[in-house]
């Protein structure tokens, strides 16, 4: 069933009233300088690991056909100015081949990745994979993991999909069900929210916009913006502002939560799964460009 404008927006303000975002967030971050590098063919996401402060960038390499199963996508370890370290990181010499890797999620030496019909999980350190299917998914693209649980978007199918455990790497085989299907939500960016909630970001495949959306344990997913847009990565501020990117209109935004929208970067054609980067005084927020095939550092003070 679609929401109708009357019924978010009244959702939109009672939740406005229970996430209250500090005031300070109406100036907003300020874009300090910008930089872009190029030579990753169709990156459609980029993970910061903390411990090794090093990125991992996905890419689709042989064409932007984000279902093909070619076997050529890769994911490689960049330092955190751009420099490529280790292009075929992975898939590991020998292993399993990668097709579209989409989304990244890094945590401690565990690292998640979509593709297209399945999400795997890596061992950061020795490179050993496991992969496990997602029924009916049609388009599995972000992971995020929350607690011991792993959520993987399905934007396509208007589906969100639970993993338990996130770690499945040596274990059992894990439990996959679907936490909601058909909330006309098209959840695409995923990033983790307060008290355990999942925060979401819409996009429809045509020009038709979505919004942010949460989700608390147990409960339903709700509206949390109005539509802004296509919306891809989604990161949560220190004051539970959010940074969020959208292919509509090409930017890079900064999201109050009263629902003001800053542009802190445009002139994207593809603006995809993007990463932070924390500094003592600023942060670099490194967005891919999935159609221009290169990667855009935008220094943001905090």
């Amino acid at each position: 069933m679609r929401l109708s404008l009357i019924a978010i927006g009244t959702a939109c303000a009672a939740l406005f009233l229970s996430w209250q975002p500090s005031l300070a967030v109406a100036e907003g971050p300020k874009v300090l300088s910008e930089k872009s590098v190029t030579g990753f063919p169709f990156p459609e996401s980029v993970a910061y690991d903390a411990a090794q402060k090093v990125l991992y960038v996905g890419q689709f390499v042989s064409a932007l056909k984000p279902t093909e199963k070619d076997g050529k996508g890769r994911i490689s370890k960049v330092s955190i100015d751009g420099k490529v370290l280790e292009q075929n990181y992975l898939p590991a010499a020998g292993g399993e081949a990668l097709n579209k890797p989409k989304g990244i999620w890094v945590a401690g030496d565990r690292l998640w990745v979509t593709d297209i019909d399945v999400v795997w999980v890596f061992d950061t350190k020795t490179k050993k994979g496991r992969k496990v299917a997602l029924p009916d998914v049609k388009f599995a693209n972000d992971p995020t993991v929350i607690g011991d649980v792993l959520y993987v978007s399905d934007n396509r199918g208007d589906a969100l999909y639970r993993v338990d455990p996130a770690n499945f790497l040596d274990g059992a085989e894990p439990k996959v069900t679907k936490a909601f299907t058909d909330a006309s939500i098209n959840p695409n960016g995923l990033y983790p929210g307060k008290n355990n909630s999942v925060l979401m970001a819409g996009f429809k495949s045509n020009t038709e916009a979505r919004g942010i959306f949460v989700m608390t344990p147990g409960g339903k997913p709700k509206p949390m913006s109005r539509p802004i847009g296509r919306l891809d990565g989604l990161y949560l501020m220190a004051d539970d502002s959010l940074l969020v990117t959208d292919w509509n209109s090409g930017t890079l935004f900064h999201w109050a939560g009263d629902g003001h929208v800053t542009t802190l970067a445009s002139g994207f054609k593809g603006p995809a799964d993007f990463t932070v980067i924390p500094g003592e005084k600023s942060m670099t927020v490194v967005v891919p460009d999935l159609v221009k095939s290169e990667l855009r550092f935008v220094q943001i003070s905090k």
